[in-house]
């Protein structure tokens, strides 16, 4: 088992993709485990996840990348893509589903319990809807935990990731259906291996150094 700080080292944003080489079903398993189990902020969860494992899926979420071509091959010759959508509100049924999910998981000890879980989320979730008027972003930041949860995993299943920003999200909204259900996309992630023609696997990572970064008090 590798410790995570060799992890965080050793992966790369890959540029090219082998498109001959899948990912095993079993990975998935295990890539959509840790996307279902990521953290949020009050466990709110307000995230959905596509995954395309198909040569038409990739094709409609590459149809996104017509203004951001050097985007498209990655998605076409990755072994699967998964779009992090986020939730266009927080609404009463989201909460209470939740509530619900944590009840069936036994996580309270009776109904006081459950009634103070429900409270606290709702007042972070109301704090974010009225006074801050953020719910939007707030939720996306939860989104990007889940992210960060996904590439991390990655790098210790030795898949390769590409997370990607460069898209129509209004093209992808539609392709997908995703204002229909409630979502948004987000943020979109290539998976796979890459090529021998990806440069960036062959150069050193670069970060500013700790004692930039960081202040101890």
């Amino acid at each position: 088992m590798q410790d995570l700080s060799s992890l965080v080292k050793k992966r790369r944003t890959t540029k090219a993709f082998d498109p001959k080489r899948k990912i095993a079903a079993d990975k998935i398993e295990h890539i959509k485990t840790l996307l279902q189990f990521a953290p949020s902020s009050t466990n709110s969860q307000p995230w959905h996840f596509v995954l395309a494992q198909t040569e038409a899926g990739k094709a409609t979420i590459a149809k996104a990348t017509e203004q951001f071509a050097f985007n498209t091959a990655k998605i076409m010759n990755a072994s699967h893509v998964l779009v992090l959508c986020t939730k266009q509100q927080m609404d009463e049924d989201h909460l209470h589903q939740v509530l619900n999910q944590e009840q069936a998981d036994g996580r309270f000890a009776g109904e006081e319990a459950k009634q103070n879980q429900h409270n606290g989320r709702s007042f972070f979730v109301n704090m974010h809807r009225y006074e801050l008027k953020d719910a939007q972003h707030w939720m996306e930041k939860q989104v990007y935990l889940a992210l960060g949860t996904l590439l991390l995993g990655a790098s210790a299943l030795d898949i390769d990731a590409c997370p990607i920003e460069g898209f129509d999200a209004t093209v992808l909204n539609r392709e997908l259906g995703l204002r229909d259900k409630g979502f948004t996309a987000s943020v979109v992630v290539a998976l796979g291996y890459r090529s021998e023609e990806d440069f960036n696997a062959a150069l050193p990572k670069s970060r500013l150094p700790q004692a930039q970064i960081f202040s101890q008090i």
